[in-house]
């Protein structure tokens, strides 16, 4: 732009010169009356102003040469833009594609909706990752007769939450399947030494991975009709009769209890029309509404009691479409999972 504004600039000063010895040219022709007294005096000032004009022009040409040079180097940098924007969008379709591919694999290892429903008909899972691949992970199987319902939160989201949730699946599978533990707080303790023993500051020197999990953990004894359950910062919800309990866990994180504190077992005398709810805190922290602020355990709790007597069908596709409508335009803070069930709904067939 600088150099625009100079070059014109020059344009009207050398035009302006160029009249000014046009009619200089003009006196000497004798076509203007009038002429001066002293010719020499005009014969120098023509050729001043010949210098002048002769200096302009080799300024105006040195601006057009630093201006056509500008202009290259503009269009070689949108050049070099739009080639670094193609590597861009290249790298970020194969980290996309990489990522698809992780979170096929990812289902593969959770258990599926169908799955789900044969242990328990009632029953419901939202899963919500915030990057294509979770931190959150959910588990169920059945051993001696007693059904265990696991929802676990990773630290962090996207990879390396992901990441985090497959170590805890194994470790999970292999206290309850080959160890042969029933009990939910024995579960959790094992989970946790495993985390530990995972992230051993032995094998990471100079690092420290602060890296643990929530988790809610469920045994179901359908004959007994009973519920254990034990947490670590993942509460469980109970709704009875129109009324909410709320089974508070233990504030102690899956794999940063290094001093082995335990956990604690909460037992519950199961009903016909119980259903529970385990969850992680993606949903209650979405950031939105009016006025952009948390979600909030609050209007969950009212949510869910709103829901909680519709067809389990009925109770996601309202959860799904209450979070996004809560969310509007505003982005996703963290993965979501919501699981309800009831235990001893179809118990019978």
């Amino acid at each position: 732009m600088h150099y625009l504004m100079g070059f014109l600039i020059l344009t009207y000063f050398k035009v302006y010169v160029i009249n000014v010895l046009t009619t200089v040219k003009s006196i000497f022709s004798g076509t203007i009356s009038d002429p001066p007294a002293n010719s020499f005096h005009f014969f120098i000032y023509s050729a001043i102003l010949t210098t002048i004009v002769f200096l302009l022009v080799i300024l105006q040409t040195r601006m057009l040469v630093k201006t056509r040079k500008l202009l290259r180097e503009k269009v070689q940098a949108i050049d070099l833009i739009e080639l670094q924007k193609g590597e861009l969008e290249l790298k970020d379709k194969d980290i996309t594609d990489s990522l698809i591919y992780a979170q096929r694999i990812q289902e593969a290892l959770l258990p599926s909706e169908t799955y789900f429903r044969k242990h328990f008909e009632d029953s419901f899972i939202l899963f919500k990752p915030k990057n294509i691949v979770s931190g959150d992970f959910y588990w169920i199987g059945e051993k001696y007769g007693n059904i265990f319902v696991v929802a676990a939160d990773c630290t962090g989201h996207g990879v390396p939450g992901a990441l985090m949730s497959m170590i805890g699946l194994e470790i999970v599978e292999k206290a309850i399947n080959e160890e042969n533990i029933e009990v939910p707080s024995q579960v959790l303790a094992v989970m946790n030494r495993g985390l530990e023993k995972t992230f051993s500051r032995e094998k990471n020197i100079g690092t420290i991975i602060r890296d643990g999990m929530d988790i809610g953990l469920c045994v179901i004894d359908r004959k007994r009709k009973k519920v254990t359950y034990a947490g670590a910062f993942m509460p469980l919800y109970l709704i009875r009769s129109g009324s909410l309990s709320e089974i508070m866990p233990d504030k102690i994180i899956i794999g940063m209890n290094p001093e082995g504190l335990p956990y604690t077992d909460h037992q519950i005398d199961l009903l016909e029309n119980d259903i529970f709810y385990l969850f992680t805190d993606g949903y209650v922290d979405q950031f939105g509404g009016t006025e952009n602020k948390k979600f909030m355990y609050r209007r969950f709790r009212y949510l869910l009691l709103t829901i909680h007597g519709f067809p389990v069908s009925d109770q996601k596709a309202i959860l799904d479409e209450n979070i996004k409508t809560w969310m509007g335009s505003t982005e996703q803070v963290d993965d979501m999972m919501v699981i309800g069930f009831r235990p001893l709904i179809g118990l019978s067939k």
